[in-house]
């Protein structure tokens, strides 16, 4: 039946990159969202996918309903659509039926998943037919794909829809205080999707609770210890990237080199070689395409104004942070670092002000905006004022009308790093930058 795919929250990391899929596959495909502009809405519109804003005068006969996580029963459209009958799909669901038919690889974990999906699809990629949903909004469907690499999202167990064929687990850590009740909560999530996996898994050694997972199928540990499987060592780090080599067991596989920045890149190269490696796919071919990964979006996305280095990157959780901040170090070990933090959500921001004080100190600048609240919640008794008494780096908190403070720094690291809408900051330095830099014809 010719039928066209609506997508309600078509803007949504996940949505837009299943969407971008399915028109790859010559499939009609449309949807709705909010107004505001979205990171993710360029790919949409060059791919020439219409986007309405959400109306449930938007529902027709004729319309498989995509429904995006964020959104229950009772929002108009998907409530539209249930009235007239029409076949309403959540997106876990579907993405379940597109995978079964090829080698499929979720990429689950409390961080480091969007980064590792991208670098697993860009290499398989380069080596056989892959089919990807990353969640930075990217997504590709190739007819006859050998392998499909997806992002599994562990928020609201979304992912225990899956049954891939291997998933990487990157770590599992406590996030998302709004819906998980503590880390057993996460680690029960985590083996619930360990169990409907079918050939392997592939987790992060130092782990502990990664270590302690159970499951059917063997679990290969990668990482940097002696009872890792999968090992890298002699770990050289500089400004230009990092190389290491890789051991299974005893027996050595080579010499890779990423134009990546930070240790967390190198764990994530290692679990996309070990991947690889299961596979049967010839080492040098991986070696090469990690030469040319240029990274995912938002996340340690680089530009240059005036003097300045401007990073843009997602991270929201301390362990990313410090990730981010590692990779900065790395690049940029002369230079001063300044961080600009958008906390986002009350809840998150309660549960782990500590940690964050901690991670933010370790730039030699800290600024923070006020805190991004989600859809689901309303207010909190907590603000960024509190999370800045607890920095020892500064900790003021800037408004978007008041960037100047920023002015002060010079030939230094600026890294705005948030989930919200921290990228306005970010534009409004800019612009305050520009307008002051004297053109030097």
């Amino acid at each position: 039946m010719d039928t066209t795919y609506y997508f309600v929250g078509i803007k949504g990391t996940g949505m837009s990159s299943l969407a971008l899929l399915l028109h790859d596959q010559g499939l009609k495909v449309t949807g709705s969202d909010i107004e505001k502009y979205t990171f993710t809405q360029r790919g949409l519109e060059l791919a020439g996918i219409k986007i309405l804003p959400f109306d449930e005068n938007n529902i027709h006969e004729g319309l498989t309903i995509v429904a995006g996580n964020a959104f229950d029963d009772d929002q108009e459209e998907i409530k539209k659509a249930r009235e007239m009958g029409l076949e309403v799909i959540r997106y876990p669901d579907f993405l379940e039926k597109l995978i079964q038919k090829t080698t499929s690889i979720g990429i689950a974990g409390a961080h480091g998943k969007t980064s590792t999906t991208g670098l697993l699809a860009h290499v398989l990629g380069g080596v056989s037919p892959t089919s990807y949903l990353v969640g930075d909004g990217s997504g590709k469907g190739v007819p006859n794909a050998r392998f499909f690499v997806f992002e599994a999202d562990e928020y609201r167990r979304h992912f225990v829809a899956y049954h891939p064929d291997y998933v990487i687990m990157t770590n599992i850590d406590f996030d998302h205080p709004d819906y998980f009740t503590g880390i057993e909560d996460v680690c029960e999530a985590f083996s619930t999707l360990a169990s409907q996996t079918k050939k392997g898994i592939f987790a992060w050694g130092e782990d502990k609770n990664l270590r302690k997972l159970k499951s059917k199928v063997p679990v290969h540990y990668y990482g940097t210890e002696e009872d890792d499987e999968f090992r890298a060592v002699n770990i050289k780090r500089t400004t230009k990237g990092s190389s290491f080599d890789v051991y299974r067991h005893n027996v050595f596989l080579g010499n890779y080199q990423i134009p990546l920045f930070g240790e967390h890149n190198v764990l994530n190269s290692l679990a996309v070689i070990a991947v690889s490696y299961f596979e049967k796919v010839d080492q040098e071919e991986i070696k090469h395409e990690l030469l040319s990964f240029k990274g995912v979006k938002r996340r340690f996305t680089e530009k240059y104004v005036a003097d300045m280095t401007i990073i843009d990157d997602y991270a929201h959780h301390p362990s990313e942070i410090k990730a981010t901040l590692d990779a900065a170090r790395q690049k940029y070990p002369k230079k001063k670092i300044i961080a600009v933090f958008q906390p986002h959500t009350f809840s998150r921001t309660i549960a782990l002000m500590d940690d964050f004080a901690a991670s933010l100190n370790m730039a030699d600048q800290v600024f923070l905006t006020d805190i991004f609240s989600s859809i689901r919640e309303h207010g909190g008794n907590v603000s960024s004022a509190d999370l800045g008494n607890k920095i020892t780096k500064g900790g003021s908190v800037l408004k978007l009308d008041n960037m100047s403070p920023l002015l002060d720094f010079h030939d230094a690291v600026v890294i705005f790093m948030g989930a919200g809408d921290i990228q306005k900051y970010e534009y409004a330095y800019e612009k305050l930058l520009s307008n002051l830099s004297y053109k030097n014809n």
